[in-house]
């Protein structure tokens, strides 16, 4: 049985070839001057193998119940831009497993349980748990975005680049997660807790794996280097928390949530340097830059 959408106006999404390639010696520690920075983000990006496969399954079960043909394509689009993610950075994970740090494959099991778990819940609730996980990563792409020159100063470019190549299409995606539930299972109170269950769940998988990390560097038991753990924590979560306070608002639409003008620039001077390429080589940002700008 379908159901009627109510989505408003449906921005385009564009498929892209994540065509970045990883040297086996790429390091783990890519911000020189912030090492605890680079294996937080590491950490998050072990979870995308695993999450995004997750929520592919579950806008793809959920399409099948929309009539209007413009939120199924909207779905569509959206499983290929994540499909494309989470190849890409297992890719990027492989290099770093490789690097020494082979007790994240134990937790990469666990989160492979987890969420295959999480599938055996009901739609709705899944729905919810992918529309909160969205919500969080407009803020995280505003922060990540905003603060790039701080952030990613003399940072290893290829890393860098796919990073934010990842934020960018998470903004430009950022409707359908938000869409679909309205379609397939309307209601406040699941999609006020999925904003929570989502983003605690990532953030919980994240430090895990993180934790490894730095463990393996010797460097989670140091109070110097731990202390700046918990200002980077510190830190995303002054980044992040107004985007999930915003998203747990009645009515809440992301239509309403501008983009950062850097991820706009990105998305239309991409469309312009590749115009009929695909899997071309990504450009690169010059992270020696003062602006860092967009690199088409």
């Amino acid at each position: 049985m379908s159901v009627e959408s109510k989505a408003g106006e449906i921005t385009p999404i564009t498929v892209r070839q994540g065509a970045f390639a990883f040297a086996d010696d790429t390091p783990a520690h890519w911000i020189p001057h912030a090492p605890e920075l680079a294996q937080m983000i590491n950490g998050a990006s072990f979870v995308m193998p695993h999450l995004e496969p997750f929520l592919v399954a579950t806008l793809g079960e959920a399409a099948k119940l929309i009539a209007d043909p413009a939120v199924r394509r909207e779905a569509r689009d959206f499983c290929m831009q994540e499909t494309q993610h989470y190849r890409t950075h297992r890719r990027f994970n492989d290099v770093i497993l490789a690097q020494g740090y082979e007790a994240l494959a134990g937790i990469e099991a666990e989160m492979a349980q987890a969420y295959a778990q999480l599938l055996q819940r009901p739609l709705a609730v899944q729905l919810a748990y992918a529309a909160g996980f969205e919500a969080m990563t407009l803020g995280l792409t505003e922060w990540l975005v905003g603060n790039r020159t701080k952030l990613f100063r003399g940072a290893d470019a290829g890393v860098t680049s796919f990073i934010l190549w990842h934020m960018v299409e998470e903004t430009e995606h950022k409707l359908v997660a938000h869409d679909v539930y309205q379609a397939v299972s309307p209601g406040y109170w699941r999609r006020a807790f999925g904003v929570m269950h989502g983003s605690l769940d990532v953030i919980r998988w994240s430090r895990k794996c993180y934790r490894a990390l730095l463990l393996k560097d010797g460097r989670w038991r140091q109070p110097a280097s731990r202390l700046r753990v918990w200002w980077w924590a510190a830190r995303f979560l002054v980044g992040t928390v107004p985007a999930l306070l915003r998203a747990m608002v009645p009515g809440h639409d992301p239509r309403a949530v501008k983009d950062h003008p850097w991820v706009r620039e990105w998305i239309a001077a991409h469309a312009h340097a590749y115009a009929g390429e695909r899997g071309a080589p990504m450009a690169l940002i010059d992270t020696t830059s003062a602006a860092m700008p967009v690199p088409f």
